[in-house]
Parts: C-alpha cells; sequence; structure tokens
C-alpha cells in the first residue's frame, strides 16, 4: 500500500513538472519574436505618422490632427526606428530582466493590447484600415 501511494505521489508530482517544462510562461517570447519586433518597427514604424492623424483628428478636431498628430507621430515613429534598430542588433541576447520579453503591460478593456507604460507604444506598429483579431464570420464550403 505505501509503494502505491508512493508511486501515485511520483506520477502526479511529474506530470505538473513536466507540463511546466513543456510551456513555462515566457515560452512565446524568444529571439526570434524580438527579431520580428525589431523587423516590423523598422519597416512599419512610419504608419505612426497616419495613425496619430487621425486619432487627434478623432479626438480633438482636424487641425490638431494635421498639426499635433503629425508632430506627435513622427516623433513616435522615430522611436520605433530606434528600438528596431536596437532590438535588431539585440535580439540574440535577453535583455529585459534575462528574457526576450518587452518591457510592456497589458492594458485595453480586454487585457488583449501590451502598452511600453514610459513612452506608450505598443509591442507591433499600428496597423492602418479595419482591424481584425477575431474571424466572426462562418464560410461555406461545397
Amino acid at each position: 500500500m505505501k509503494k502505491l501511494i508512493l508511486a501515485a505521489a511520483f506520477l502526479s508530482l511529474g506530470s505538473v513538472a513536466y507540463g511546466d517544462i513543456q510551456a513555462p510562461p515566457g515560452a512565446q517570447y524568444n529571439s526570434s519574436r524580438k527579431l520580428g519586433r525589431a523587423i516590423s518597427n523598422i519597416l512599419y514604424g512610419v504608419m505612426e505618422i497616419p495613425e496619430q492623424i487621425v486619432r487627434q483628428s478623432d479626438t480633438n478636431g482636424h487641425k490638431a490632427g494635421w498639426s499635433y498628430g503629425v508632430v506627435n507621430g513622427t516623433q513616435r515613429a522615430f522611436k520605433r526606428l530606434g528600438y528596431g534598430f536596437y532590438e535588431l542588433f539585440t535580439f540574440h541576447c535577453p535583455t529585459y530582466k534575462g528574457t526576450f520579453k518587452p518591457p510592456y503591460t497589458k492594458c485595453g478593456s480586454d487585457w488583449r493590447i501590451e502598452m511600453n507604460p514610459s513612452e506608450g507604444l505598443s509591442e507591433f506598429p499600428p496597423e492602418l484600415g479595419f482591424e481584425d483579431y477575431f474571424s466572426h464570420s462562418r464560410t461555406q464550403t461545397w
């Protein structure tokens, strides 16, 4: 009976340890994701300019959009370019607390958006046009 309890305890603890080893919390953040972040910030960081124009126009009016939005978007585009080159040259080594995870915190109504609290930048550059995160329509197959 003692051996049976010991074997059951060993198997139950072994399965928990196996699950933790296979998918640690930072598994999705690795050097290839950091390299992808760097390339996207370098190539698509200029999308901050029209994004900020639209955001400022929606909240403060068109004059603010075409003046402050352009200035703010240009500043954010240069920050993305700088972060992109920094991450491009350091993609192979962990830089934030010994991990490849960027220093972002989750925010938004559904906690899906990760933002840098000091700079206000998201992990990847914004997309222009309609953003679709979920597929709500059904497809018909024949």
